[in-house]
């Protein structure tokens, strides 16, 4: 497949992408949805992809983004081969990506979810994957013409330097904040020219990247449905505990967790998926059943 997301400054793209490429060396598609070994998988990868987000990403217009060392195969074969099948490895820490420049680390964002996202298929085919965001909830409580106005600074490291180093997403006058924003499409094929696949995206802040990777693998290794994707139990890993949903079955999912090593945090976690898969039938959807959200088609 070839799959395609927004370059920054919204860091979900890149790092949704980085995810997939070290999941590429698993054989997914032979592993159980939601089972131990595949929330195993994904957070060791999520936790590589999010240690390289936290120091590399910010506003390309800014800062020196890495993104074709990010995504080269030679570093995600070096990477992925930090990923145990029966161990964690803890928190992760950056990479030495090919072609960074500068000694940039790791600052604190905050980022709080009041976002929004519609995925659309029109008559003729073309493809709309949008994600919107005020920030938090009413944006900055300040509405201008009928628009609210937002409050993306918290989206910035508000601390520039850390330990006498610059932070890659610090405030600076003019710069674009740090998102986690990842609308993406997916076509067959790994060439330019493939047939439209699927359109997927969520609100969430800064696990909206987990909760889309997590949708993509469920519909191109497990083959599962798009309504069925979008349900199945959320696990987010940023590269500290395992959150899994609280509202979901667990079974034995904490305790097998644990023996791999991993610290496990039961919470809730509201996104807001939506998708459209394309199928030998025509379009399916997918609705997240955790808030409002409906499927339409004529």
């Amino acid at each position: 497949w070839r799959v395609c997301g927004m370059p920054p400054p919204t860091s979900g793209g890149l790092t949704t992408l980085q995810i997939l490429a070290l999941l590429e060396s698993q054989d997914m598609g032979q592993i159980k949805p939601g089972s131990a070994e595949a929330v195993h998988l994904i957070s060791e990868a999520s936790r590589l992809a999010y240690a390289d987000r936290g120091k590399f990403m910010a506003d390309a217009d800014f800062v020196p983004v890495p993104v074709k060392g990010l995504l080269d195969p030679g570093y995600i074969r070096t990477r992925a081969a930090l990923i145990k099948p029966a161990r964690s490895m803890g928190k992760a820490a950056a990479g030495d990506v090919p072609g960074r420049q500068g000694n940039l680390v790791t600052g604190d964002t905050i980022e709080l979810p009041s976002t929004t996202h519609f995925s659309i298929v029109d008559d003729d085919g073309n493809v709309v994957s949008m994600t919107s965001s005020v920030e938090n909830a009413f944006g900055s409580r300040v509405m201008v013409g009928f628009f609210i106005l937002n409050n993306q600074l918290t989206d910035f490291s508000f601390a520039p330097v850390r330990n006498g180093d610059l932070v890659a997403n610090r405030v600076q006058p003019g710069k674009r904040p740090r998102s986690s924003m990842s609308p993406m499409l997916v076509f067959r094929g790994r060439e330019p020219g493939g047939e439209f696949l699927l359109a997927a995206g969520s609100p969430g802040g800064s696990r909206i990247i987990a909760f889309v990777t997590k949708t993509l693998v469920a519909m191109l290794d497990w083959r599962l449905s798009a309504q069925a994707a979008v349900a199945l139990p959320h696990h987010v890993n940023r590269n500290g505990n395992v959150d899994l949903e609280a509202e979901t079955p667990l079974a034995n999912l904490v305790t097998d967790l644990q023996a791999y090593g991993h610290k496990v945090k039961v919470r809730s976690l509201n996104s807001g998926l939506h998708v459209i898969k394309r199928s030998g039938q025509g379009y399916e959807g997918g609705a997240d059943p955790r808030r409002e959200g409906v499927v339409l088609g004529d």
